[in-house]
């Protein structure tokens, strides 16, 4: 059982987690003379390695379980990212730690594939510009990955034949069904249910394409580089209390004294972890981008089904 804090000292014993999360860096690669490809979160490079299979080499720059706005590249991914085939990016900021090695990496002659510019796209809520968040919804990956997979094929010759062609058709297909599946397992939620509270606003996507209110955030900010203050906090516990909200929902890649804290307050209010931005380690059930996107749809209907 987690030890709730008060919510004023949950402020800033999160804001101190937060700092220290981001010192952290890692990286997964591959050899054999084959095409690489960099990946810039462990969500995008699972998805590469589904299309290329063994074809290819990727290695990704923030590894599964750290927080994708936080952590900075190496001295040795930056030169990655300026020597490989294509990097492959989320785009809309989310990627905030290394913004300007990717600009620095274009400048270069790197060609950069910004998974955003291929989805429909919702505003961030915060009046700043677009949701980075869209891999919350499988339908809007699958369009992305069918347009990565167009890429991969133009950048990276080696990759530009029939066998390559059918394995990206089946995995773009298999994201479909996911969305489909997501959907049957999230039946099980009443419509005046389906509320989301979480660490920062990270299901925008999710709640658009399944039909769900958001309620509030820990942290009202796209990324957890935001600040959460406890008189917000305070509000958003009383209107969690006043409109029944039965859980809130973590990331497994950040603090949770926050949440455990506006949980606490709200009163019997469950708190359930979420891989929303980044995969599990190896061998969890959310080891691939399926994966995460299956155990958060379970995770999610458990929690809010009567």
């Amino acid at each position: 059982m987690r030890r709730h804090l008060p919510i004023a000292a949950a402020v800033a014993a999160g804001a101190l987690g937060l700092l220290a999360i981001g010192c952290g860096q890692g990286s997964t690669g591959g050899g054999g003379g084959r095409p690489t490809v960099v990946a810039t979160t462990s969500v995008l490079g699972d998805v590469v390695r589904q299309l290329t299979g063994d074809l290819a080499d990727i290695e990704v720059v923030v590894p599964a379980g750290a927080d994708p706005h936080e952590l900075q590249p190496s001295a040795r991914q930056a030169a990655a990212l300026r020597e490989t085939h294509l990097v492959v990016a989320n785009g809309a900021g989310l990627e905030a730690g290394f913004t300007d090695t990717l600009d620095a990496a274009r400048d270069d002659g790197a060609t950069v594939f910004e998974a955003i510019d291929h989805v429909d796209t919702l505003d961030d809520g915060a009046g700043d510009g677009v949701d980075p968040h869209f891999f919350t919804d499988p339908a809007r990956m699958a369009d992305a990955a069918e347009a990565l997979a167009d890429v991969l094929a133009a950048e990276v010759p080696a990759l530009d034949d029939e066998a390559f062609r059918d394995r990206a058709a089946a995995y773009v297909a298999e994201l479909r069904e996911l969305d489909a599946e997501v959907e049957a397992v999230l039946a099980a939620v009443p419509p005046e249910r389906r509320t989301l509270v979480t660490t920062h606003d990270v299901l925008g996507y999710f709640a658009d394409r399944y039909g769900f209110e958001l309620v509030g955030a820990v942290v009202p900010s796209p990324t957890t580089q935001g600040e959460a203050s406890a008189g917000a906090l305070d509000e958003l516990a009383a209107t969690i209390a006043a409109q029944g909200v039965p859980a809130v929902f973590a990331d497994t890649s950040s603090p949770t004294d926050l949440v455990d804290a506006l949980a606490d307050q709200a009163g019997d209010v469950a708190v359930v972890e979420l891989y929303s931005e980044s995969l599990g380690e190896p061998g969890s059930a959310a080891d691939t981008y399926a994966g995460m996107v299956r155990t958060n749809a379970e995770r999610i209907a458990e929690a809010l089904a009567p």
